[in-house]
């Protein structure tokens, strides 16, 4: 990376990587303070050819002008309470404002982990609640809702949904020969929420409806800086390491790590590639955050896979059948962000 940049200097806890593309809707004292640089990921047409060849190179950028989401663009939590429907929603709710990812499947395998979230099945009305109450409370417990769009949504949801730019998104599946669309997770967070750095093994858009969050990316060849968990941990494919207080003498590769991040908008669409690290958090005292994923699985090696250190020793790729779908909304789970 960065064949395109906004700004060629790299800045310590990100605040010059935004000197030039400054948003007067948000400011740097809503991001939080980390030791390492960063450089700003590119901000592009969909119409610029440095658009298409980023994403030919698997390397990250925001696309500003796809109307990929806009008929969902006037979701908030009261249309989306009006609208959604009565189904379940898996909610976690944090001790603070980090949402570690784990594998619940995994658990077995470490008696002693204690997982810093719990997932909960409940009512989108219930979630609503919850998170008016932990609001009002003031402490340091938080909740994310992390669904995968499915059947249970309510009519006018299908509606938006089927408006969505499929025309461009298939385009972008289809000249690149990726596998099907195999989810499209629905976040929606609390002000200052953190998803940990991790990394995926499927493309990304990452569509922004609602708010504003900070992307950090770190490129695959960063893996020995980041220090994943063991592969049969269940926080798999997450970094052990602290971004906010960093254990050098554990971690010492860490003080070699370089990022590039983004803050995303209402429209936005950031293309995290597969393998890619990402660190994602809501801004503080942004409000509430809505974000939907757009999950494709890979058919074939890509330069990513061949680069991947934890791909090269373990060779756990596998790609599975289609899922299946409803109306346009698939029906499968994936880590959250």
């Amino acid at each position: 990376m960065a064949t395109v940049e906004n700004d060629p200097k790299a800045s310590e806890g990100g605040a010059a990587a935004f000197s030039k593309v400054h948003s007067p809707i948000w400011s740097e004292y809503q991001l939080r303070k980390y030791p390492f640089q960063t450089r700003p990921i590119p901000r592009l047409s969909h119409t610029d050819p440095r658009a298409e060849m980023l994403i030919n190179n698997e390397e990250p950028l925001v696309l500003t002008d796809t109307n990929l989401v806009y008929p969902a663009l006037k979701w908030d939590v009261e249309y989306l309470q009006e609208n959604i429907g009565s189904g379940d929603f898996s909610v976690y709710i944090a001790e603070n404002h980090k949402f570690l990812y784990y594998d619940e499947k995994k658990m077995a395998n470490f008696e002693n982990f204690l997982p810093k979230s719990r997932r909960i099945d409940m009512k989108f009305s219930d979630f609503v609640e919850k998170m008016e109450k932990t609001q009002e409370e003031g402490g340091d417990e938080r909740v994310y809702l992390q669904q995968t769009l499915n059947d249970t949504v309510g009519r006018k949801i299908v509606v938006d949904f089927l408006g969505f730019n499929w025309s461009w998104i298939n385009k972008q599946q289809s000249k690149r020969n990726w596998g099907q669309l195999t989810s499209n997770l629905l976040l929606i967070g609390m002000e200052g929420n953190v998803t940990p750095a991790h990394y995926d093994e499927q493309q990304n858009f990452f569509a922004q409806i609602k708010g504003y969050k900070r992307c950090i990316l770190f490129p695959p060849d960063q893996f020995e800086c980041l220090y994943p968990f063991p592969v049969h941990h269940p926080c798999d494919r997450q970094s052990q390491v602290d971004f906010e207080n960093p254990d050098y003498e554990r971690f010492p590769n860490f003080k070699n790590v370089v990022g590039y991040e983004t803050v995303v908008g209402p429209g936005d669409v950031l293309y995290i590639p597969m393998y890619w690290w990402h660190h994602i958090e809501s801004l503080l005292s942004g409000g509430v955050t809505i974000t939907v994923n757009f999950w494709y699985k890979v058919q074939y090696m890509t330069k990513s896979m061949c680069t991947s250190p934890r791909r090269t020793s373990h060779s756990k790729i596998k790609v599975g059948p289609p899922f299946c779908c409803y109306n346009g909304l698939h029906s499968s789970g994936k880590a959250f962000h």
